[in-house]
């Protein structure tokens, strides 16, 4: 059984208390690791003033914070209070942030500074390190609960298979909270002392004098970033200190990986991974990613085994108990040994009777030339029909005419809205929900009012 990470994070910090832990990009500021323990003891002090009797040892404690170092310090303060960090996105709307704290059963909101009591709660299990909240698919939130060897484990597979060491500096524009960020940037930086750099911006031109100021090697990222970082014009001197460029989330259209590798000459390498089981999968190559054939081999310490169902199982240290956990995704293995992801169980739909995965028509989009990216949606209803949204600058009939040379007849969407490009979240991903009201209002209401509205969307991320 790994150490928990506060002792993780105490030892990185003997080892080199002077070494660069965090940077702000916004203000230029730095933190040392000592500095930064320091200020994550100084938080404990001060929370458990605030806290008074009701201080929440081993309960929950939901925290709203922006990358940065003051969410490490709440983290790593939270931690040595003993409670159970659940880091909430700070982007969400205020009723909705502590509607997911209280879904996880928190007993208090840390946010704008200020603590908020919730109300009771139960004492969780020592072993509980935090608790992840995803929407999965449904967009109610989802309480996952990760021990302290979880977490080290998942950050030590996914350093091992990446190549990821204490010399490497993690471009942090991804949500440090999500299952992403926290296996990528959270437990490389308290493991090992990966230095962690908070971007000013997700807009690519932040991000490129971000990157050219403060000289990161390794950036975890996501397609709509990649996307918009390829179409942008920046030089490729910009990213010339990234050797290591991942892409998670979603799976990056071959046209996007190729763009990027052109304008930039690093390849995106592909990530695939799930909250309940941490990372899963890395193209070590960047080829498999290029040419559309996968997400990579199992991680070094992940075994994936497949159903004849297309469902698979994966198993390693990183899941519960050292035990085993099948995703809500069908796959099967490549001719490289890559898993190749065939869409979700539940994203399967009824064309004129036919079955058909809708994970099925996003591929076959993206792999027409001049779709940078593809979703597609069915809706609810007798008279809901199959609509797809491309980012394409080319019109809706001719995406259907070269689909058709790719699938079925009856599997071309009866409706393709051609976008400049897709919205995204705050946290940087496709925002389904926004795309799924887009393909499920009436034909007529897709006007060029409610196409512009989605792109001023994607432009203000």
């Amino acid at each position: 059984m790994s150490e928990p990470l506060p002792r993780l994070w105490a030892s990185t910090v003997e080892r080199s208390p002077s070494s660069v832990a965090v940077t702000d990009a916004q203000t230029g500021a730095e933190w040392t690791r000592s500095e930064l323990q320091a200020a994550a003891l100084e938080w404990t002090a001060s929370f458990k003033r605030d806290a008074g009797r009701s201080t929440p040892h081993r309960r929950r404690v939901a925290m709203s914070v922006p990358n940065g170092a003051e969410w490490f310090t709440a983290f790593l303060g939270l931690l040595s209070a003993g409670a159970v960090p659940v880091p909430i996105d700070p982007a969400e709307p205020a009723e909705a942030q502590l509607a997911a704290a209280r879904s996880a059963g928190a007993s208090h909101l840390w946010r704008g500074g200020r603590l908020e009591r919730l109300g009771p709660a139960a004492a969780r299990p020592a072993a509980e390190c935090l608790v992840k909240l995803t929407s999965g698919s449904s967009g109610a939130p989802k309480v996952i609960a990760v021990t302290h060897s979880q977490m080290a484990a998942d950050g030590r597979q996914i350093c091992a298979s990446m190549g990821i060491g204490p010399g490497d500096g993690n471009l942090a524009a991804i949500p440090l909270g999500y299952s992403y960020g926290l296996g990528n940037l959270v437990v490389p930086l308290l493991a090992q002392g990966t230095r962690v750099i908070c971007v000013s911006s997700p807009l690519p031109h932040a991000l490129a004098s971000d990157a050219l100021r403060f000289r990161p090697t390794v950036f975890p990222a996501v397609p709509p970033i990649l996307g918009a970082l390829a179409a942008s014009g920046i030089p490729r001197r910009s990213l010339a200190s990234l050797r290591l460029v991942i892409s998670a989330g979603s799976p990056l259209a071959p046209a996007v990986a190729r763009a990027f590798l052109e304008r930039f000459g690093v390849m995106a390498r592909g990530f695939y991974g799930t909250s309940e089981t941490g990372g899963i999968a890395f193209d070590r190559t960047g080829e498999a990613t290029l040419e559309g054939r996968g997400v990579g081999t199992p991680l070094t310490g992940v075994t994936v085994a497949f159903g004849r169902s297309g469902r698979f199982t994966v198993s390693s240290p990183a899941v519960r108990g050292g035990g085993s956990f099948s995703p809500p995704d069908r796959g099967r293995r490549g001719a490289g040994g890559e898993i190749v992801l065939l869409g979700r169980t539940d994203r399967a739909v009824k064309v004129s009777g036919r079955r058909v995965d809708l994970a099925e028509i996003e591929s076959a989009l993206r792999s027409v030339p001049g779709v940078a990216d593809a979703f597609a949606h069915m809706g609810a209803g007798p008279s809901a029909v199959l609509a797809a949204a491309a980012a394409t600058a080319l019109s809706g009939a001719e995406v259907r005419a070269l689909l058709r040379q790719r699938i079925a007849p009856w599997k071309v969407p009866a409706r393709i809205v051609p976008l400049a490009s897709f919205p995204v979240t705050a946290r940087g991903k496709t925002d389904a929900r926004r795309l799924r009201q887009l393909l499920s209002a009436p034909r007529t209401a897709t006007s060029i009012s409610t196409l512009r509205a989605a792109r001023q969307m994607s432009a203000r991320r």
